[in-house]
Order: structure tokens, then sequence, then C-alpha cells
């Protein structure tokens, strides 16, 4: 998977280990590399599809200015948010996002959904 970051400040927090505990705290900021190399090793999206996605939980988020987003589970209640970097984007017939042809996602930052 390609990956790239809304910002480069978050891109920078990302990289650099130090930086990342700093602001996200050593629980957050483990998850957090555990679900980038998960990332970044799979080929598409689809290999986040449930049922494959436990522990990570990756879903569409619909709601509000969520809509179009995705997320993985970090430590509850925050997650990891993305959106996929194509243009346009892939998909389905029947409608709704092609997994299977997402290859590429820019990460949006850490957020509580909950809120």
């Amino acid at each position: 998977m390609n990956i790239t970051f809304r910002t480069k400040k978050l891109q920078k927090a990302f990289n650099e280990g130090a930086q990342l505990e700093k602001l996200q705290g050593a629980l957050r900021a483990k998850k957090i590399r555990v679900r980038m190399k998960e990332l970044r090793a799979a080929e598409t999206l689809m290999d986040f599809w449930p049922p494959k996605s436990p522990p990570a939980r990756c879903h569409e988020l619909h709601r509000g200015q969520r809509s179009g987003q995705l997320s993985v589970d970090l430590d509850y209640p925050y997650r990891l948010i993305f959106v996929p970097n194509h243009d346009p984007l892939p998909e389905r017939k029947e409608g709704g996002l092609d997994w299977s042809k997402v290859t590429a996602i820019m990460i949006l930052g850490v957020e509580d959904t909950h809120d």
C-alpha cells in the first residue's frame, strides 16, 4: 500500500519514534506502528475487508464530515483515520468503495470518532 500523510508535520510525527510517543503516549504509539506496518504490507485495502480485519476492525465511516473516511482501531476510543488516495475513487458497479482496488491511502490523523 502506498501511504501519504495529510501534512508534513503528521508524516514527521509518524516517522520519528520519540516524537510519536511524546504526542500519543507509549501504548498508542506502539499500536500506530503496528497498524502502519500492516497497512504498508497490504497489497490493497481488501486485505482488511471483514472478516480479515480483526483486530484492526477496518471500516468505512458514514456520518457527517467523516463520510468517505476509513478507520482502524488503536486503543479505545482512538482510531487511525485515513482516506483512499485515488482520483477518481474506485467504486463497485453496485455502488460503494471497491476495497480491492484501493492501493493508496492518505493518513488524516488519530482521533476519537465517538465524540
